[in-house]
């Protein structure tokens, strides 16, 4: 009866936690969003000017309330030229870890996509892509992290009492599935704009555990994405961009511009750019950021300032976020891409 009850008690309380982590099933996002276009939409791989990308970020947040919250993401884009009407197919990864809690809950993520970019228009300026992203995801937590009072410490294992049983279940996997669509185009090969809608966990992802499986872990994802990148005087340009995300009947809005100074300029290639700019989530923070564009590499930092309910315990403080992009032509190919070939963001 004893072992019984204990394990009963240790059911529910796996229960509890699955229950917790599935109505916080909710995805990340980054505070330079626009630096890890896969993650908005896959629809945006592929969308800059070069064969190749490479885009790396990190953010830490919460640390000033909680253990911080950690993720890391990187995502590859490789375009290859198509048939003999301009198009063009990427092919892209997105892998990523997502660390939060006490629990070291870990979220781990390898997604390959493609995206097809057929042309519109003779001029390479005017592309409609649709792309699919999918692939495996896993989590995992910390068991022995588990405070359950009582018996019930060290993941539910109480030495002294020879009828506890510890909770096993420390992780869950699923396979996900996300696709889009984007426009992109170009006026006089100087102002460059895209707008995407996107739907991620079309699959409505299920996970199984020790109390059984859990129907619709992970909502699907509506999202709205609009990029635009033009000229601001003779040595200035500007950059806004826009995201919502609809989930769960949850609304999340972010948006903002930063505007760059030429401060260098080459014969044939991409001038040095040092951008300022703020960015806006709504209801949650206020994002400061700045940005350095150098030949083929570019660097971000940003900081959030909490405006949220929870700026007083956090005394206004969110999380510094980094983020570093490489893109270029590929030397083996002889720039068969030429560079007036889709938007460069």
């Amino acid at each position: 009866m004893i072992r019984a009850n204990t394990l009963k008690k240790a059911t529910i309380a796996v229960s509890l936690l699955f229950g917790h982590l599935y109505g916080s099933s909710q995805d990340f996002t980054f505070s330079q969003f626009y630096e890890q276009p896969l993650l908005r939409n896959p629809a945006l791989a592929g969308v800059f000017t070069g064969d190749i990308r490479v885009a790396a970020a990190h953010r830490s947040q919460w640390g000033s309330v909680t253990v911080p919250f950690r993720t890391t993401s990187l995502s590859v884009e490789h375009k290859i030229p198509v048939g003999s009407k301009n198009d063009i197919v990427t092919i892209a990864s997105q892998m990523s870890i997502d660390q939060a809690g006490d629990l070291r809950l870990r979220r781990t993520q390898v997604l390959p996509a493609i995206n097809y970019h057929k042309s519109l228009s003779n001029d390479n300026d005017t592309y409609l892509s649709l792309a699919f992203m999918g692939g495996p995801v896993s989590s995992q937590f910390d068991a022995s992290k588990l405070k359950l009072g009582d018996q019930y410490i060290n993941g539910g294992f109480d030495p002294s009492n020879p009828t506890s049983q510890p909770i096993t279940a420390t992780g869950y996997s699923y396979f996900d599935l996300t696709t889009g669509l984007c426009f992109s185009t170009a006026f006089q090969h100087k102002t460059r704009v895209y707008v995407a809608v996107g739907m991620a966990h079309v699959t409505n992802p299920k996970i199984k555990s020790v109390t059984g499986s859990i129907e619709n872990f992970l909502s699907p994802r509506l999202s709205v994405n609009v990029g635009v990148n033009a000229p601001a005087g003779e040595r200035g340009r500007f950059m806004a961009f826009v995201d919502y995300f609809s989930q769960n009947r949850n609304n999340q809005l972010l948006g903002g511009l930063m505007y760059g100074i030429t401060m260098r300029e080459y014969d044939n290639n991409e001038p040095d750019l040092f951008y300022v700019g703020t960015f806006l989530r709504w209801n949650d923070a206020i994002i400061p950021t700045v940005k350095m564009e150098f030949e083929h590499f570019s660097i971000g930092v940003s900081y959030d300032v909490n405006i949220s309910k929870l700026r007083v315990a956090s005394n206004w403080r969110g999380g510094l976020e980094l983020t570093a992009t490489y893109r270029d032509f590929l030397k083996i190919r002889s720039s068969t891409l030429d560079k007036t070939r889709c938007v460069r963001f």
